[in-house]
């Protein structure tokens, strides 16, 4: 049972802490299909908030912040995966075209042009743009990439929504592994066509969002969409062997 005092302070945490779960909600929403509702990230966020207020204990030397992040992102992930944000159906088709695009680079030794993409997917160009749009988001993160055989839950997500120490901290070889997967990944934006890059350096190192990212490119949201979901999946084929 809570004391008045102890009513108040969680009281207290709760509201100080409001803003980061609709920040945190933001985030994660740019990242996710149209169908993923603003409201539901943030009701779950605020049930995260909630448990970590609960459990904080601060003679343990952790920031309340940065000890209920993890809660509120773990608690976010957990109502994205109980809802199947990405349909089956949607995460088969986002593999087409990372599996179209491969084939197409491996074959023409450039990066493919939107149209090649649609002709190799037997699509018309209109049908490919309106799949991108479709599948934005979709491709960040497949359940199945970090699934272990039989397992019917995510382990990465579990993870990550907790921040296991095995992934970071003082361990020599999750450093090694994080190191070259980040020089890979470096390497394989670099080989992305300019715009590509222009794009993603705008929406991930400026945190710029989709319309701010439309007016500097001159096209449309919509447009930005399209292309962002492109790029992932530019990048997704040619870093299919690490994932």
């Amino acid at each position: 049972m809570y004391t008045a005092q102890g009513t108040f302070e969680k009281s207290h945490l709760l509201k100080q802490h409001q803003p980061m779960v609709r920040r945190m909600a933001l985030q994660m929403l740019a990242k996710l299909p149209a169908s993923v509702e603003l409201d539901d990230l943030i009701q779950a966020g605020m049930i995260g908030l909630l448990d970590a207020s609960t459990r904080y204990q601060d003679n343990r030397g952790a920031q309340f912040e940065t000890f209920a992040s993890q809660r509120i992102r773990g608690a976010m992930l957990d109502e994205l995966r109980a809802s199947d944000w990405g349909s089956r159906g949607l995460r088969q088709s986002a593999r087409k075209v990372e599996q179209a695009i491969q084939a197409l680079e491996h074959r023409l030794g450039r990066s493919a042009s939107e149209g090649e993409i649609a002709r190799e997917l037997k699509m018309e160009l209109d049908d490919y743009q309106s799949l991108l749009q479709d599948i934005q988001g979709c491709q960040l993160l497949y359940v199945e990439d970090f699934a272990q055989d039989g397992e019917s839950e995510n382990p990465w997500l579990e993870r990550q929504a907790h921040n296991d120490a095995r992934l970071g901290g003082d361990d020599p070889l999750a450093q090694l592994l994080e190191a070259g997967f980040r020089h890979e990944l470096v390497d394989a934006i670099a080989a992305l066509p300019e715009r590509d890059q222009l794009l993603l350096n705008l929406y991930y190192e400026e945190e710029l969002n989709l319309r701010e990212i439309g007016a500097i490119l001159e096209v449309t949201q919509s447009r930005v969409c399209q292309l962002h979901s492109q790029a992932i999946s530019r990048l997704r084929a040619k870093l299919k062997d690490s994932l």
